[in-house]
């Protein structure tokens, strides 16, 4: 006599393996730097042994966006950038994800003209924001901590498992 799953409420096995393909994404993120203004210092002191962003699986940075599935965009996003941007987030393989570091990328910060963009999820879409001017490492390890929360908890997409 066979398991009747349905009663479960789902695949038995189709759960656990949910769960541990995202445990394993949680703890290796490849990230992509979108530096463009004076956040990058705050956002390069999350590498130093102080703060460690390693210990959450997000220490290499990736030089290229088809290596990497989270991409950081750190400062100030003019229009005139903003093509660049997309073009960076279209190049990534699935599944990534977008942190909006700081009150310029999320918002457009103090620059309210007409070649600032007012926020990056304009263009692309952002999975977790960080505020502050710059914001303090601790927020992007807890950013980061969030991120994790989100991958962890998220239903697989049958394109995105071989």
């Amino acid at each position: 006599m066979g398991l009747d799953t349905t009663s479960m409420g789902g695949s038995f096995v189709g759960t656990k393996l949910t769960e541990a393909i995202n445990w394993a994404r949680k703890y290796s993120l490849f990230q992509y730097p979108f530096v463009t203004a004076c956040c990058g210092m705050e956002f390069m002191a999350t590498a130093c042994s102080h703060y460690d962003i390693s210990r959450f699986g997000a220490e290499i940075p990736r030089f290229s966006p088809r290596q990497a599935d989270l991409l950081f965009v750190v400062g100030t996003v003019s229009h005139k950038l903003a093509p660049v941007l997309k073009k960076v987030y279209e190049q990534m393989c699935d599944p990534k994800w977008v942190v909006s570091f700081g009150a310029c990328a999320s918002s457009g910060g103090f620059y309210d003209n007409y070649c600032t963009v007012q926020g990056i999820d304009t263009i692309i879409p952002v999975d977790v924001y960080i505020p502050g001017c710059p914001p303090r490492p601790e927020a992007v390890l807890d950013a980061l901590m969030l991120l994790q929360e989100k991958i962890q908890n998220a239903q697989l997409d049958r394109r995105s498992v071989g």
